[in-house]
């Protein structure tokens, strides 16, 4: 089979995984080397300052021993199969780059033999492309749980991220539909790119010459709607996730069904607002001080597809409402619909000097509709708003503006 074909297979089967970020990569290229994280550059990924960074995103093959139920690629499929050669995905990378196609290369892998044999294909990939052709661009390497140590430590001395995917939000649901895999040995994965994370941060406080470990972090992803399971579940699995490895992200990835599929298997996939509203509650969790069980509560375990979970939960904590914005404290600003960190961070500074009016949240491009009822300003008191039972139409944006207002707004800014 020609690499042209391999491409096209492996390429495709690689859109399945959600956790292609290049954030946090910091690399910059040497006189001597080939290529940059820092610049504009296929797969289109966001640094934290908003640049758009292009991947090559492939996987080394679609081969896989194990029999995810979930997966195109399981071992019973009847999909085409397709493997590259560690020297091709090589030359892929670099004649991709020297078109200016990519800045970066983001390698997956069906499991071959056994979690070692594949790690070690996969690290002689980022290897020759580091030590050989002074590769100075983004990597990403998915990790196969279960890999040794070693692998694993010469994995994050060349690549940027690492990432093992946790795949599905419980164990139960893991051993029904995934028997072969389980949280234990991801966990220890996981557990060991944190401490060689952690390591390598104290090394090169006390020298800047230390080899650095995957400075961009580590990630993981979670197929959301295989299995009943409630959002509540899942964002409590993210939660524990990034409190005990210290992730940079937990993806969140929409099953799509499959052919053949497994008769446990839903046969539609579900709406895709509802992994936008999961990405939503993350952003709350990791920057808003906001707990799992104050967006998902027990009596609303799913988040609310109509609006963000952010309005959902004030919309339920009326009484909390309206919140002075001359007086309150950061972390109850930050609970308003409509104010995200960057904006309340603006306002305590501007409060500092005069009382904040409707004018300077108009200034800060704060969208006035939905905050008003929430607040009080020095010209501004709501008086029954938040009694109105169709308050929640008021400050919802139409379901037509939703990709326009929501997902670019906030999944490049945060302001939620």
């Amino acid at each position: 089979m020609d690499v042209r074909k391999k491409l096209e297979i492996l390429a495709d089967a690689a859109k399945y995984d959600a956790s292609c970020s290049s954030s946090g990569g910091q690399r910059k290229a040497a006189k001597e080397g080939l290529g940059s994280v820092e610049g504009m550059g296929i797969c289109h990924s966001y640094t934290p300052d908003g640049r758009c960074v292009s991947l090559l995103k492939i996987l080394l093959t679609n081969f896989c021993i194990y029999d995810c139920q979930y997966c195109i690629n399981r071992i019973s499929s009847d999909t085409a199969r397709a493997r590259f050669t560690p020297d091709e995905v090589v030359r892929l990378t670099l004649d991709f780059y020297k078109r200016n196609y990519i800045e970066g290369l983001f390698l997956s892998s069906g499991v071959i033999k056994s979690p070692d044999y594949t790690m070690e294909q996969l690290v002689e990939v980022a290897r020759t492309l580091r030590e050989v052709h002074r590769f100075q661009g983004y990597i990403h390497l998915k990790t196969v749980p279960g890999a040794s140590k070693e692998l694993i430590d010469a994995a994050g001395r060349h690549a940027d991220r690492l990432s093992a995917n946790i795949e599905l939000p419980t164990e139960t649901d893991l051993r029904k539909l995934a028997p072969e895999k389980s949280f234990a040995v991801t966990g220890e994965t996981m557990k060991e790119i944190s401490t060689r994370v952690a390591r390598s941060k104290a090394e090169r406080e006390e020298s800047p010459k230390a080899p650095k470990f995957a400075p961009a972090g580590q990630s993981t992803q979670m197929i959301v709607g295989a299995t009943p399971t409630p959002d509540a579940a899942i964002l409590d699995t993210a939660s524990r996730l990034y409190s005990r490895f210290g992730l940079k992200r937990v993806y969140y990835s929409a099953y799509s069904p499959i052919p053949l599929v497994d008769a446990r298997l839903p046969a539609k996939a579900p709406p895709l607002v509802r992994e936008h509203r999961l990405y939503q509650a993350d952003w709350l969790l990791r920057f808003y001080g906001f707990r799992v069980d104050e967006l998902a509560p027990p009596e609303h375990p799913d988040l609310s597809l109509e609006m963000d979970p952010k309005l959902a939960w004030a919309l339920r904590r009326r009484e909390s409402f309206p919140v002075d914005v001359n007086r309150a404290p950061r972390e109850w600003l930050l609970r308003v619909p409509g104010m995200g960190v960057r904006t309340v961070d603006r306002l305590i500074r501007i409060r500092r000097w005069h009382r904040i009016t409707l004018a300077d949240l108009a200034r800060l491009r704060v969208p006035l509709t939905r905050v008003k009822p929430f607040i009080v300003t020095a010209d501004h008191r709501p008086t029954g708003l938040l009694d109105s039972p169709r308050l929640a139409e008021r400050v919802t944006p139409p379901a037509t503006q939703l990709s326009l207002f929501t997902a670019a707004h906030e999944a490049r800014t945060g302001e939620l």
